[in-house]
């Protein structure tokens, strides 16, 4: 790992990419604690870092925390991305005509996703806001009036979709997949915090006869995190390989190859988005919170959409593996991957080309997507019931979450390096 990483920064091209990348997360950072003005940010410091708060603050790396500019993070965008790739499963015809345009399809696509981000950021942010000014009567805004509301709104829905920006910058000209970096980039900006806070309540808050069982939580975390690093990276790595030979190759070619594909083909991605899916709902029940709070539907919902309650967890688990099948389709789409084989003379063995091979490749990933969903749905799902089972802190229920986004995201900027060193190499041999 960390050969590669100097291998790369000695090669000017990748060089000026991490950098960028890292320029662009400082500013990413710095924008995280600018405060929203006519807003007294002090008031969430009492605010439990857990449920729709915990999962704001990693979307957007503590940003909910000073309710800076960036706030919402990218968690509107995530939720965008989600409705519109739904609504291209023949659901809006348009989006099903844009999803087969190949490059033009997609610009239009993303077009529609932005639009949507827009109006998603204004109403959580104008939820977000109104909830958290009369919940528990915190008074986060200073003089809350209309004009206030949509001016506090307007700056928070033009601070994601500035995140939003700089992500798509991140893609087009660093390194790593944009969104995914800025996530990853909030968990480790709030680490030094999470262990500063476990020392404060285990040694500085605990008194020094009780150290011994301090010193035991502290390992078992340690042990915990640990575990999860290897057992993440352990499945993220593993493929199946999928023989291919080919009718036709160059001579001295190999007339066989292999066709890799992930045990976890959705990556992390189901992760983040149901973590994003799950919080819309709260940031708009917190709107009526002031007014519906004893009402029968508002406490049944409030329980269903908030990942501390045991049915919160169960509603969370199902959506991460829901959107584990539905981004693997996404990720390898069985019916383009048959007719390109077919297009290059090649053939699985075995299997006829054409609608055989799509169903076969289908069947295939319907497999690897119940160990992968497993996986997800293991990892994230256990922080939360220890949380509630044994009484850890509530924080620690995001910690798996949190765990399966930083490692995977991490191999893949780590692939992705090695893919560019690789190309490299292919360029200089093609040159001499």
């Amino acid at each position: 790992m960390f050969s590669t990483v100097i291998n790369a920064l000695k090669v000017k091209d990748i060089r000026h990419k991490i950098f960028f990348t890292l320029g662009i997360l400082i500013v990413f950072r710095l924008g995280s604690y600018i405060t929203v003005p006519g807003v007294n940010a002090h008031a969430l410091q009492s605010i439990s870092s857990s449920g729709l708060v915990g999962i704001l603050n990693t979307f957007s790396g503590g940003g909910l925390t000073n309710y800076s500019i960036f706030a919402m993070g990218v968690s509107p965008y995530i939720t965008a991305q989600i409705i519109v790739q739904l609504l291209q499963m023949d659901i809006v015809p348009k989006f099903v005509e844009w999803s087969k345009q190949g490059e033009v399809g997609r610009r239009k696509l993303n077009q529609a996703t932005r639009w949507l981000t827009i109006v998603l950021a204004f109403a959580q942010s104008i939820g977000i806001t109104a909830g958290f000014n009369y919940l528990s009567q915190m008074n986060l805004v200073e003089t809350p009036n209309v004009h206030t509301f949509l001016t506090i709104g307007l700056i928070l829905t033009a601070g994601t979709m500035l995140t939003t920006w700089l992500g798509d910058m991140i893609t087009e000209r660093g390194i790593g997949q944009g969104v995914s970096m800025i996530i990853f980039a909030g968990i480790i900006a709030r680490t030094p915090t999470g262990i500063q806070q476990i020392y404060t309540e285990q040694f500085v808050n605990t008194p020094k006869s009780q150290w011994g069982q301090s010193f035991l939580y502290v390992g078992l975390i340690l042990l915990a995190v640990l575990a999860i690093v290897i057992f993440v990276t352990w499945v993220q790595q593993a493929s199946r390989k999928i023989p291919i030979q080919y009718t036709r190759r160059a001579s001295g070619a190999s007339d066989s190859s292999y066709l890799p594909l992930k045990v976890n083909v959705a990556g992390v991605i189901p992760v983040i988005f149901a973590s994003s899916f799950i919080s819309t709902p709260q940031t708009i029940l917190m709107a009526f919170a002031s007014s519906h709070s004893e009402d029968d539907w508002y406490n049944i919902l409030t329980n269903v959409f908030n990942m501390q309650t045991t049915d919160g967890a169960i509603l969370y688990t199902v959506l991460i593996v829901l959107f584990t099948f539905f981004y693997a389709f996404v990720q390898v789409n069985p019916e383009k991957l048959a007719e390109n084989l077919q297009k290059q003379g090649s053939y699985i063995p075995g299997v006829w080309p054409g609608k055989k091979t799509q169903s076969y490749v289908s069947s295939l990933l319907i497999r690897l997507s119940v160990v992968g969903a497993l996986f997800l749905g293991l990892v994230a799902l256990i922080p939360l019931l220890a949380s509630n089972i044994f009484g850890l802190d509530e924080s620690i229920g995001l910690g798996g979450t949190s765990l399966l986004i930083v490692v995977g995201v991490a191999i893949q900027l780590f692939d992705q390096l090695e893919g560019l060193m690789m190309k490299r190499e292919y360029i200089g041999f093609i040159r001499n």
